[in-house]
């Protein structure tokens, strides 16, 4: 990790949003993407006690998708129609991958959503990263694959190596990544994840834009 650059950013992004995500100007960004209100809605949905009714499961993960700013436009309705038309074996098993994800093994649990999205060709990393995030917003990371790929490349992040194709060994290493830059910067810029890899990409955009 290169920390001078990472630093760098710090500065750049509180000299112009003094407070970081407390800016006004960030509040505002913030509440388009109702982060809080998604937080909350993951939540309440995905109680263990609620997974004992897979069906309703998919529906609460197409709930999540269809409402949430991270996820393309595009995917949404791709998604809706791929989680409905499941076999109900199909629906068992992502959301037993779901479960384990969120409460047990998070590799087991990765691994199993992965070949039941990589069966529909539906295995994109905004949608296999989209649950955990909002579930556990200051642990997991939502890769977003532009950010990602900026960031490896900006903040020479040598054990990065990202493929379109979502695994588990990215997965890891990524969010790994993510915690560690974390604690390098002021708390201001991660209220969670989601906002510091936002932070992320705003201010490589922005210091490009600024060496022009």
């Amino acid at each position: 990790m290169n920390l001078e650059r990472l630093k760098r950013a710090e500065e750049f992004f509180l000299t112009r949003y003094p407070g970081g995500f407390s800016h006004p100007e960030m509040m505002a960004i913030g509440k388009k993407h109702k982060m809080d209100r998604m937080i909350s809605l993951s939540q309440e949905l995905f109680t263990k006690k609620s997974f004992r009714n897979p069906p309703e499961i998919i529906e609460s993960m197409i709930k999540i998708v269809s409402r949430s700013s991270m996820v393309s436009i595009f995917e949404k309705p791709k998604f809706r129609d791929f989680g409905r038309a499941l076999e109900p074996k199909q629906k068992n098993a992502l959301a037993s991958g779901l479960k384990e994800q969120l409460y047990g093994d998070c590799e087991k649990g990765f691994d199993k959503i992965l070949a039941i999205m990589l069966s529909g060709k539906m295995a994109k990393w905004s949608l296999i990263s989209i649950w955990p995030v909002y579930f556990s917003p200051q642990d997991e990371v939502f890769v977003k694959p532009t950010t990602a790929k900026k960031a490896i490349a900006h903040f020479e992040l040598q054990n990065l190596h990202y493929r379109p194709q979502p695994s588990w060994e990215f997965y890891e290493e990524f969010r790994s990544v993510i915690n560690e830059m974390k604690t390098k910067v002021d708390s201001s810029l991660s209220p969670n994840s989601a906002a510091f890899t936002g932070f992320l990409m705003m201010s490589m955009a922005a210091m490009e834009e600024a060496e022009f």
